[in-house]
């Protein structure tokens, strides 16, 4: 049976990943190599907007194409590159930025926070962001892009210049469709926040069985249950949410509801729970990324062939976007 048709996607080179990206946008990212033709990219231009760690996307990238490779990505039907090793992404959004009305990015929710989040380095790139990454979707013409909840005003965006793009000069664009991931938001071990590095309310996916055990230990679990004998409220545990997507055992899962509803099971023995859980579910991960590591030239040469691949399908695209704009 043939392929439904060609996705892509992008992620900052953030090195290790975690839990967050891994339920968010990594096991999603697998599963779509059996429907789809993938292209996948590590957006190295789009970090460079906070000017922030730059002296580290070496080895972010590095970091975090190897868990890319060792959770299950195929470098052979599926392109993995690195953004700025195909040029013509650069040049695509140029030509974009001439159809893209100042009002449309100026009232993006995302440029409004990120303004927030900097306000002294408010520079071209970061309002000229969503153009960037219309320009990377469309370059591979793709038909659908996975995205969480977030991305999805951004997505959108893409989607209002491809039509006025094609409008102005004629079919050429392809109109992507989004995907959203069934874990839109995972929360830290907080409980409260995203999960993420900066926090550092993270679980990395190559952590060691004895680090999950002590990350995991610091979770907060149901914060209206305070003793032992009172009974809990699953519903908002995180430890518990969390453990649903990790348990090899669904009527483990349905036990320890019913346990905790009963306070015939304390938070600490879930905890202990859970952590042998994600210990074992990330055991083949963790073999496999140390293989992979063991050869430090094989991720440099996955993203060279697949930026190669990669130049073949922007050139073509690229080629006809200037004829229809026309320049010569």
């Amino acid at each position: 049976m043939g392929k439904k048709g060609r996705v892509f996607s992008g992620a900052r080179p953030t090195g290790r990943q975690h839990l967050g990206n891994y339920l968010g946008a990594i096991r999603n990212y697998v599963a779509l190599q059996d429907d789809y033709d993938c292209v996948y990219c590590v957006v190295d231009l789009h970090a460079l907007t906070t000017l922030a760690d730059t002296e580290y996307l070496r080895e972010h990238t590095y970091e975090m194409v190897l868990d890319w490779l060792a959770a299950g990505m195929d470098p052979g039907p599926t392109i993995i590159f690195v953004q700025s090793h195909v040029p013509q992404v650069t040049e695509l959004h140029t030509i974009l930025s001439m159809v893209t009305p100042m009002g449309w990015l100026a009232r993006l929710p995302t440029f409004k926070e990120k303004v927030r989040q900097q306000p002294d380095n408010v520079n071209y790139g970061l309002l000229g962001y969503p153009v960037l990454m219309a320009a990377d979707i469309t370059l591979y013409q793709a038909d659908v892009v996975p995205v969480g909840e977030d991305q999805g005003p951004h997505l959108e965006f893409t989607r209002e210049i491809v039509r006025r793009f094609n409008h102005h000069f004629g079919d050429t664009l392809v109109e992507p469709e989004m995907k959203l991931t069934d874990v839109p938001r995972v929360l830290g071990t907080d409980g409260v926040n995203k999960m993420s590095k900066s926090l550092n309310n993270h679980i990395e996916l190559a952590t060691s069985p004895e680090e999950i055990l002590e990350r995991v230990m610091t979770m907060v679990t149901d914060p209206a249950r305070q003793y032992r004998t009172d009974p809990g409220h699953p519903e908002i545990c995180n430890v518990f949410h969390l453990h649903q997507h990790f348990s090899p055992d669904a009527e483990a899962i349905v036990q320890i509801e019913a346990d905790c509803r009963s306070a015939a099971i304390g938070c600490v023995e879930h905890k202990q729970w859970f952590a042998r859980d994600l210990a074992d579910y990330f055991a083949p991960f963790r073999a496999r990324r140390a293989e992979l590591a063991a050869d430090p030239d094989h991720v440099w040469e996955v993203l060279a062939d697949g930026a190669v691949r990669a130049r073949v399908i922007a050139a073509q695209t690229l080629a006809e976007v200037k004829e229809k704009v026309g320049l010569p």
